[in-house]
């Protein structure tokens, strides 16, 4: 059964049996609010409502800092050099069930150096469009074994008016083990790049 993580809440990725979690899914969703109409003034100046795009991605750490470009594995860059890490591709809507982005991990596979992964979310052109996280609505971030059962999930249940990007959690070594860190901190940083900085 499912772990339902609160904010802060870390858990060590292993099994019932105490076999650590080797390959795994992790799957972000969010849904957009219900936008009500703008009307006439809306269809003559442009309506703020446009489809949110969310990115999803992930910052690979050594020794806690972002060293070089390819360690940021996202929808321009969708696999790490290791193969340790493959993003799925981008969703431009949030629009349906489940999960709107997926990002495949085999923690076996990501090299010794490699001791933390952080998975956040930006809202693509958020500044120039007018959106934030306060439009968006049931974001979660869930971590799948590979044998598709949901192993934890962690749903973001704050309020977010005017934040801009988020970081949902972490993956990160602990003495020579893998865990989990739901973190869910928003933040106001225009772009993927300006996340990134964070962890210079």
């Amino acid at each position: 059964m499912a772990v339902n993580l609160q904010k802060g809440q870390k858990v060590n990725l292993k099994k019932d049996n105490g076999q650590a979690l080797g390959k795994v899914m992790i799957g972000l969703g969010w849904d957009p609010m219900e936008q009500k109409s703008g009307g006439f003034l809306s269809s003559v100046f442009g309506s703020k409502n446009d489809n949110i795009d969310c990115d999803a991605s992930v910052i690979m750490l050594q020794n806690g800092k972002y060293l070089k470009q390819s360690d940021l594995i996202y929808f321009g860059n969708l696999e790490h050099s290791s193969h340790a890490v493959r993003h799925m591709g981008d969703n431009l809507t949030g629009e349906g069930d489940g999960d709107d982005e997926q990002i495949f991990v085999d923690l076996d596979a990501v090299p010794a150096d490699y001791d933390k992964l952080v998975f956040v979310v930006n809202i693509y052109k958020a500044e120039s469009r007018k959106q934030h996280f306060g439009m968006i609505k049931n974001a979660f971030i869930r971590i799948v074994d590979d044998k598709g059962t949901e192993f934890c999930r962690y749903d973001l249940s704050e309020k977010y008016d005017g934040m801009t990007a988020m970081i949902f959690g972490e993956i990160y070594r602990h003495k020579g083990e893998w865990k989990f860190n739901a973190i869910g901190q928003a933040t106001k940083d225009g772009d993927l790049g300006l996340l990134a900085k964070r962890y210079l």
